[in-house]
């Protein structure tokens, strides 16, 4: 790896934190909406794992695929998907991203490369197979991250995805998010083996294990994988380690977490860290942060807005887009 490459410079810094801010007012609105009776249906916080993919994002273009599961919106707003259409489809309107019949479990936008929001646990490692052999059969350079919790490392596709994309030297990022509870399950209780990371060297793949909370040791494992897919040196897997501060659900209470264990974590919460990081090393100004912050506020305000305004999906719309032919005749 470039020495330069682990190295990312104040732009990229700040953008880390915009998208990380951003996904944190996200979540923060998107449970005011849901209490509010504004919003209903199902709820994944992502609270806690904002540095994530904020900083595995810079390092992508455009062209790039990202796929994610339904606790997704960290992983989707990173990779930019516009707020508007975002937010839309979170309400199920017509104006969503999936015209409202996706949901928050099926978030899809293919412009800014995210083709595939799963709703079943570790379905997204095949996919991203899938999507990274398309690239290399196109010839192209991109490459395909794929996000998933520590949970699915634990089913029957991860083993296989992981086996075939070393195989097939796929340009395929496999990002296991590992929260250190799978659902209600702490980690210990329900996966053999110390870390995720270790599984990779059965695989004959590049792994590594990252403090997912650190932005710039973030930066610098996902900038390493991405710079070996694209060069065709093939797959990695990367396990980031973070932890998140909201139950699985909205109305989970999270009691299964040892209290001091939740609090300990909280109280090292790695945003307003890296905020300050940012402010003490001369990379930005308290003025600037905050501005930066007001905007992200002001903007998904307008999508909230964009969203309430816009209608629901029309009756007629039922039969559309889930059968292959309309309108033909007997």
């Amino acid at each position: 790896m470039n020495d330069d490459m682990s190295q990312p410079t104040t732009a990229v810094l700040l953008d880390i934190y915009r998208k990380a801010n951003l996904i944190k007012t996200a979540d923060d609105r998107f449970i005011e909406l849901f209490k509010a009776g504004q919003l209903s249906g199902p709820y994944y916080p992502t609270r806690g794992q904002e540095l994530i993919p904020s900083a595995i994002s810079v390092n992508l273009r455009k062209d790039d695929y990202v796929v994610t599961m339904y606790r997704g919106i960290h992983d989707q707003l990173a990779k930019g998907i516009p707020l508007k259409p975002f937010v839309a489809e979170f309400m199920g309107k017509v104006d969503g991203t999936c015209k409202g019949k996706g949901g928050p479990m099926h978030i899809t936008h293919v412009e800014s490369g995210l083709p595939v929001t799963t709703g079943i646990v570790g379905a997204g490692l095949p996919i991203a197979n899938g999507l990274a052999w398309a690239s290399l059969l196109k010839k192209t350079d991109q490459v395909t991250v794929v996000n998933f919790g520590d949970g699915a490392s634990n089913i029957g596709a991860f083993h296989e995805a992981m086996n075939l994309a070393s195989v097939w030297n796929l340009p395929v990022i496999f990002v296991c998010q590992n929260n250190k509870y799978a659902e209600h399950t702490a980690f210990n209780l329900g996966t053999s083996g110390e870390s995720i990371a270790a599984r990779g060297v059965a695989y004959a793949m590049n792994s590594v294990q990252v403090n997912g909370n650190d932005a710039v040791a973030m930066y610098g494992a996902a900038a390493n994988a991405i710079a070996r897919a694209r060069a065709g040196k093939g797959p990695t897997l990367i396990e980031a380690m973070t932890f998140r501060f909201r139950g699985h659900l909205l109305g989970d209470d999270s009691h299964y977490i040892p209290k001091e264990e939740m609090e300990c974590a909280v109280a090292d919460d790695p945003l307003p860290k890296f905020r300050q990081w940012l402010i003490e090393n001369g990379h930005a100004t308290e003025e600037q942060i905050a501005a930066m912050e007001l905007k992200n506020k002001e903007d998904f305000e307008a999508a909230v807005e964009f969203g309430l305004a816009s209608p629901f999906p029309d009756v007629s719309e039922l039969d559309i887009d889930v059968y292959a032919e309309q309108g033909v005749a007997e």
